[in-house]
């Protein structure tokens, strides 16, 4: 049967390695799964893979869009369901690879996301400029009134989820909630899920040694580079915002770098509760990668034959 694998787990835990591994012994691509590395000119801050590995594996979505291009997990769902399908067309037993650690672009593909609506470019550039001329005080006000049901469960210090539910109230003049149905959606074919983890005093120290290698190979002069962009929402992430910060002379350049530390090691933390929900994650340590391995090659042995 047609199946895609995924293999998902907090940032820095080991799941590059391992993958381009697996999809190297199988010859097959890997369909990446970072909302942040699908953007061009953001290498360094977002550990995207190196010139060497997509030469060793071929990749989708790495480097492909522009800074300025809106995208969401909707879109990827769609997008990355589109690719599976010509993957798997005319096969009944092939297998694919996903990983990354965008919880919710990995949700879009094996669950189905709700269809709400892309906004369009005149409702955005208005709630931008109304959130930089209003504050966000405001908007909450005025999404309690519109969607009391979602302003009581959005994370109300967070500008850009509190602007999208305005936006679709707006546009559609609807709920943003009334677009929340959270069915799960039927796929065409089978999906396993791996999750990887460690120990978290090994898991904060690779994230402090990746840090400080981003650093070394440059992530301040890339940050300098994207700087005049920083009001986009692509570089509205861990790495640059703390660059950006430094750059204009908010915080010295170490509590930048500490700063990004701190925020890495909390998303890490976020990432392990979602995935945590998820009872279809079978978990394994990151270091046993023979284990990991094996398991792949028990769980999918007629497919791993027909591919070698």
């Amino acid at each position: 049967m047609n199946t895609l694998l995924v293999i998902t787990g907090p940032t820095a835990v080991g799941k590059t390695e391992l993958c381009l591994d697996i999809a190297e012994s199988l010859n097959i691509p890997i369909i990446n799964a970072d909302s942040r590395q699908i953007y061009k000119g953001m290498k360094i801050g977002t550990a995207a893979p190196t010139a060497e590995q997509l030469a060793r594996v071929k990749h989708y979505f790495v480097g492909t869009l522009e800074l300025e291009q809106y995208y969401n997990a909707s879109m990827y769902e769609q997008d990355v369901m589109t690719l599976l399908q010509q993957m798997f067309d005319n096969q009944d037993n092939a297998l694919a690879l996903m990983t990354g650690g965008s919880m919710m672009y990995i949700d879009a593909v094996c669950n189905g996301i709700d269809d709400i609506p892309t906004i369009r470019d005149d409702v955005r550039l208005l709630f931008k400029r109304r959130l930089e001329e209003e504050g966000l005080e405001p908007l909450l006000a005025e999404l309690q009134q519109l969607d009391p049901e979602y302003y009581s469960i959005v994370d109300r210090n967070n500008a850009r989820r509190v602007v999208h539910g305005l936006e679709i109230c707006h546009q559609t003049g609807l709920t943003y909630t009334s677009f929340r149905v959270k069915e799960k959606k039927q796929r065409p074919f089978r999906i396993v899920k791996i999750a990887l983890n460690r120990n978290r005093e090994q898991l904060y120290a690779r994230i402090n040694s990746r840090v400080d290698e981003m650093v070394a190979k440059g992530l301040e002069d890339e940050a300098r580079q994207l700087y005049p962009h920083k009001d986009l929402n692509s570089l509205n992430t861990v790495g640059y915002k703390e660059m950006f910060n430094y750059i204009e002379g908010t915080w010295p350049l170490d509590e930048a770098i500490e700063r990004i530390k701190g925020n890495t090691r909390r998303y890490a933390r976020k990432q392990l509760t979602w995935y945590k929900k998820d009872d279809d994650i079978v978990w394994f340590d990151a270091a046993e990668t023979e284990k990991i391995k094996k398991y792949i090659v028990d769980e999918f042995s007629e497919l791993i034959t027909s591919l070698l």
